[in-house]
């Protein structure tokens, strides 16, 4: 039996581990389980309310292969694994996507752009509260490690993302970083990663719908031996290949609109993070680096 066909030996308690052991298997995957797996990881909402009909439906894949995915995780059939995400559900304490339901409707209804508004500051919340629980303090730790030994720091990001690089290059600049922010009216970003050494290192950018020149450009510095530590939305994420570190960073929407309110908060710690690495304990005794 192959280790894509081998069902764990004991079924995930909780969804923390349940999404672990997706992680671990990712891979290797087979094509349609792997479609379920990315589906789930970024829909669990979905996965919990959802009959096994529409979940397949909405993942274009068999309701037999939902089946087939719970069972490579140890359960015995699709209702056992969708308890687990109900679960989730049930330990969550913020009322924050009640209220973030509420608002929309009064949105949609026309009340005003106050419940417009609210409703953005509501779905800004819930995405701090939610990257507040996700960001391991161990997996921050090793991220803020590799970007201050680099020489340079890349940045890179394009369309919704763009926003959180340009951010990360101007705050690294005020920190006396040195930076560079691939970006050129000339066409000219080939030839400004082609500069990029080992020695350096990328914080690369990028939310699904993933930009292909993205994608394409994180694939180069990784070949050129670039360490790259990645902020993006999901684990099947293509930068998450390419990433040495990864950060899943869900934004919350209201109305279809995402903010990018759980991203910048990352972003300003990794930069004030580096910047303290930097200066060692040495330093510890001079003023803290202010951004203006």
């Amino acid at each position: 039996m192959s280790a894509i066909d081998k069902a764990t030996a004991a079924p995930p308690r909780d969804f923390e581990s349940l999404r672990a052991a997706i992680l671990e298997r990712r891979q290797n995957l087979p094509k349609r389980i792997a479609q379920v797996a990315a589906y789930a990881l970024d829909n669990p909402d979905d996965i919990a309310f959802g009959t096994a009909a529409s979940i397949a439906a909405s993942a274009s894949v068999q309701p037999s292969t939902l089946i087939r995915f719970a069972q490579l995780l140890g359960f015995d059939g699709f209702t056992a694994m969708q308890a687990v995400f109900r679960e989730r559900l049930r330990e969550r304490t913020s009322s924050y996507d009640d209220r973030l339901t509420a608002l929309r409707d009064k949105a949609e209804n026309g009340a005003g752009h106050r419940a417009i508004f609210d409703g953005f500051v509501a779905a800004a919340t819930t995405s701090l509260q939610d990257v507040s629980r996700s960001v391991d303090e161990a997996h921050l730790d090793q991220a803020i490690t590799l970007l201050a030994g680099a020489e340079t720091i890349h940045v890179l990001a394009r369309r919704r993302s763009y926003p959180v690089a340009s951010y990360i290059a101007y705050a690294l600049g005020k920190l006396q970083i040195r930076t560079q922010l691939i970006e050129s009216a000339a066409g000219m970003e080939a030839e400004m990663i082609g500069f990029a050494t080992a020695k350096d290192a990328a914080v690369i950018i990028s939310f699904a719908p993933y930009a292909p020149a993205t994608i394409e450009q994180a694939e180069t510095l990784a070949r050129l031996g670039v360490p790259i530590v990645a902020i993006t939305d999901s684990a099947f994420s293509p930068l998450a290949e390419f990433a040495d570190i990864w950060f899943e960073v869900a934004e919350a929407d209201f109305a279809g609109f995402r903010s990018l309110s759980a991203s910048m908060a990352l972003a300003m710690a990794i930069c004030i993070g580096v910047a303290e690495k930097r200066r060692g304990p040495a330093g510890r005794s001079s003023p803290e680096p202010k951004i203006r």
